[in-house]
C-alpha cells in the first residue's frame, strides 16, 4: 500500500455515519405537530390540496425538500410547517426528532415532533398546498389500533441483467421484501402510508 493514501484512509477515524449511498437520495423533512384543544392534546393533519400534482387529497404532515447546502432537516420541517400553516416561527416550539426513515424510492424522511403554540381555530393554511386541516386527540388514537396490511414487492431484473455474473444465475434465490402498511380511521378521514408509519412510530414512543 502507497504510504500516500494513508492520510485519506485516516479521514475514517472521524467519519459520521449516514445511510449508505445517502449523497443520491432525496431528503424530506415534516413535523408531526401537537396542539392543545379544550384541554386535551392533539395532532394536527393536512389534507393535501386537490389541484397538487403529486398525492393529490391524502392525508399528511406538513413537511417537504430540504434545501441541500442551505438547511438542516430541523429547519426544513419548520420552514414547510411556518409556509403550509401561514404560522410563525414563533408559533413552533420543537420538541425533538423521530427515526428517519429510508424509502424504496431512494428517499429518507426526516421527522420531527412540535407543538404549534397558537388556536388551532386561527390556524388558516396555505390554499395553494393544503385543502383543509383536522386535529386527531392522541387519546383516539391510543385506543385505536391501526388496521395493518403487508405489501409484497415483486423481484424484476431489468432484461440485460448479468445473470452470469451471479451465482445460481437466472435461479438464483431473491430473497422476498415486504412493507407494512398502517391504516388510522378518524370519522371520514383515512390515515396511511408515510403519515401512518410516522403517526405509529410516535404512538409507541408514547406509549
Amino acid at each position: 500500500m502507497k504510504d500516500d493514501l494513508m492520510p485519506s484512509i485516516q479521514k475514517i477515524e472521524n467519519n459520521r455515519p449516514h445511510v449508505l449511498g445517502h449523497k443520491q437520495f432525496q431528503s424530506y423533512s415534516v413535523l408531526l405537530p401537537l396542539i392543545k384543544i379544550n384541554d386535551d392534546i392533539h395532532i394536527i393533519f393536512e389534507k393535501r390540496a386537490e389541484h397538487l400534482r403529486r398525492q393529490p387529497g391524502e392525508i399528511c404532515f406538513p413537511g417537504g425538500r430540504i434545501e441541500k447546502g442551505q438547511e438542516d432537516s430541523q429547519t426544513a420541517a419548520i420552514r414547510e410547517t411556518t409556509e403550509e400553516l401561514l404560522i410563525n416561527k414563533e408559533n413552533i416550539r420543537l420538541i425533538g426528532p423521530l427515526d428517519f426513515f429510508v424509502s424504496s424510492s431512494d428517499t429518507i424522511i426526516y421527522p420531527f415532533v412540535g407543538w404549534i403554540e397558537k388556536e388551532f381555530a386561527k390556524i388558516s393554511p396555505n390554499p395553494e398546498e393544503v385543502g383543509e386541516i383536522f386535529a386527531v386527540p392522541i387519546s383516539f388514537l391510543l385506543k385505536k389500533k391501526p388496521k395493518i396490511h403487508e405489501i409484497q414487492y415483486k423481484i424484476e431484473p431489468e432484461d440485460n441483467f448479468p445473470y452470469h455474473l451471479i451465482p445460481d444465475g437466472k435461479n438464483y434465490n431473491w430473497r422476498p421484501r415486504s412493507m407494512k402498511e398502517y391504516f388510522y380511521c378518524y370519522e371520514d378521514k383515512v390515515i396511511w402510508g408515510m403519515t401512518a408509519r410516522i403517526l405509529n412510530e410516535f404512538l409507541e414512543n408514547i406509549e
